[in-house]
């Protein structure tokens, strides 16, 4: 499975990147509010330091497939016309860059066009099997099911699972990122049930690094070390 991180933060972005070496970056308009930028600068810093790190992909598909960084446009753009434009100004400042779109008619439509024309796109706010067909049936890079919003709603995220099995099903080839992913439980079953990729904030990552017993474990080893004799 590999990790992305969800965030705009460049320092998060290359703590994760260095510490951790997170696959790929996902981001979205509250992680860019969070970051203090404007958005247009968020796309140019992020895609400077792509190429100081020597991560920029020489082609389009060697870029999204090294370390993706998926960008989601305006919100407010309802027209898939008006959504190719927004994506094509974008994409041009990497080939790392996917274009984040929302799973809805005009949605759909934007993203067969863009991968039409070699823009890589990643379909978002996926909430049901019957939505995430369609974006592999497309051909988009990435498909986005959100997780976390479903099971604070009272909704089970197991849904995943029926999505992961209707692709492999078809032999689609996009690949599913759980998003809004908010523990280490959700990471595993996620896992488990074969999602490629679960997208994540820093603080998510590093809380699912720890345990309760392995720091009870330490303590007894610490002191077993302790009075050893020496």
């Amino acid at each position: 499975m590999k990790y992305f991180l969800d965030s705009a933060k460049l320092d998060e972005i290359k703590y994760a990147y260095e510490m951790y070496g997170i696959d790929g970056v996902t981001t979205n308009p509250k992680h860019i509010r969070n970051s203090g930028k404007p958005f247009m600068q968020c796309v140019k810093d992020i895609a400077a330091w792509l190429k100081e790190e020597g991560l920029e992909g020489a082609t389009r598909e060697e870029g999204t497939s090294r370390f993706p960084v998926s960008f989601e446009i305006n919100p407010h753009l309802e027209k898939w016309e008006e959504i190719v434009e927004a994506a094509k100004e974008v994409s041009s400042y990497s080939n790392n860059y996917v274009i984040k779109i929302p799973c809805c008619e005009q949605g759909l439509i934007a993203a067969r066009k863009l991968e039409n024309m070699g823009i890589r796109t990643n379909v978002t706010l996926v909430f049901s099997v019957s939505q995430a067909i369609p974006v592999a049936r497309l051909g988009a890079k990435f498909v986005s099911p959100f997780v976390g919003w479903k099971e604070e709603s009272g909704d089970p995220g197991d849904y995943i699972m029926d999505i992961v099995e209707a692709y492999r099903n078809y032999d689609y080839k996009t690949e599913i990122i759980v998003a809004a992913v908010r523990n280490g439980r959700q990471i595993g079953d996620f896992a488990v049930a074969g999602a490629d990729i679960v997208t994540a904030g820093l603080d998510v990552y590093k809380k699912s690094f720890e345990h309760p017993f392995t720091g009870h474990g330490l303590g007894i080893f610490r002191e077993a070390w302790d009075n050893t004799v020496k």
